[in-house]
């Protein structure tokens, strides 16, 4: 089965059995609580929503095909995933290796929270592979990376620095927001897990929050879902159905926003108010050669540098018109923030500098509206001033 069809069958194949309704779209099964008629068997296997749920079964087996994974587990959130990926995979005295250009909700994780249970971690610039060996110590017990990275669009190799994760018996997880499943597959590529913000692509349509990991290792994935049930941060059933309903559409939705965001990148790179554009997409990138070689598509996000200062950045972003100024990506609609402001502003200033993040830079994730219509808001905020 190829991912189109997977992305709108798998979990919602119709019930057509006695007991069954033929329900082409799975229900949504509000029930926290599940009866059964002898008291050592519960029904189909569910007893209590939050350790079990039918429409967030159906989920989570869409969610392991998309990635090519045995497993696939739903959460609350992203940061809810990767909080109950790291405690239940590592212990008091671990080491993590991360990529230096995170999205900032989990940078904040792990420096301002992980670490008080006794976690460490090293940042290291991922896009070169020595970078990530040099910065493994004796407990190194987990090798973290973004590729792309936000908000700098900075891409490191899966493939390479997983079999250096090997050689130190260390875990690979790859966060693949940015890309999805679609245009990228870490395990594919040597990674043992993925995580998700299904928040963004997965649903698409900025009105759900999410998170989700998929992976094939049994052991891993048998701690995991024990603390999923333990720690809690289950997604509700109807958040369940949303992402489903969402992914239904993710292969379409894709391949528009990788077009949009192709010719906004291209627009930008050629305006003299523009500095710098980090797009994989464009020749200029770094790693563009790698982009085309690890992903099947150059995805939906890009961020830029203008000359002008911080306060006429804001004025800037003050007289779009389509594109709205707010956090978060991956949804039908264009997006635009400042990340020194927005997104990555739990980064101490110095640390972000040091990462490449300005307070000139800005980011887009390009929706599926009409390219004309996005590149035109552009132009006139971009001359506005």
């Amino acid at each position: 089965m190829r991912f189109a069809t997977k992305a709108i069958h798998v979990g919602e194949e119709p019930r057509l059995e006695e007991e069954g309704f033929g329900d082409v779209a799975v229900p949504i099964h509000l029930s926290t609580t599940f009866a059964r008629k002898e008291v050592d068997r519960p029904t189909a296997g569910y007893e209590y929503s939050r350790t079990g749920n039918p429409t967030r079964n159906a989920l989570e087996k869409r969610l392991a095909a998309l990635e090519d994974a045995k497993f696939g587990l739903a959460f609350a959130s992203g940061l809810a995933a990767e909080a109950t990926l790291l405690l239940s995979l590592l212990k008091n005295g671990d080491h993590v290796v991360a990529s230096d250009d995170l999205y900032g909700g989990t940078r904040r994780l792990f420096v301002s929270t992980l670490k008080n249970f006794g976690l460490e971690f090293t940042f290291v610039e991922a896009g070169d592979p020595d970078n990530v060996r040099r910065g493994i110590k004796s407990n190194t017990r987990l090798i973290w990376l973004e590729t792309p990275s936000n908000p700098l669009m900075k891409l490191c190799d899966i493939r390479e620095i997983a079999e250096i994760a090997k050689e130190k018996d260390a875990v690979t997880v790859v966060d693949n927001t940015f890309m999805t499943p679609y245009f990228q597959r870490p395990l594919k590529q040597g990674a043992d897990i993925v995580v998700h913000s299904s928040t963004k692509y997965l649903n698409g349509h900025s009105d759900v929050v999410g998170g989700a990991i998929m992976l094939s290792d049994g052991g891993a994935h048998e701690k995991v879902r024990f603390n999923q049930n333990a720690i809690g941060c289950v997604p509700s059933p109807f958040d369940c159905y949303l992402v489903l309903r969402g992914i239904k559409t993710l292969p379409i939705r894709m391949e528009r926003h990788s077009y949009n965001a192709n010719k906004i990148a291209n627009y930008l790179e050629s305006h003299p108010k523009v500095k710098m554009v980090n797009y994989p997409g464009l020749t200029a990138h770094p790693k563009h050669a790698l982009a085309k070689k690890q992903m099947s598509g150059f995805g939906g996000m890009l961020s830029f540098e203008l000359a002008d200062s911080s306060e006429a950045i804001k004025a800037f972003l003050s007289r779009l018109n389509i594109f709205a100024v707010a956090e978060s990506l991956g949804g039908v609609e264009s997006l635009i923030e400042q990340p020194a402001l927005m997104t990555h502003a739990s980064i101490p200033e110095r640390e972000r500098k040091a990462i490449g993040i300005s307070d000139s830079l800005v980011r887009i994730s390009a929706g599926i509206e009409d390219i004309e219509d996005l590149i035109a808001d552009l132009e006139q905020a971009l001359e506005g001033g």
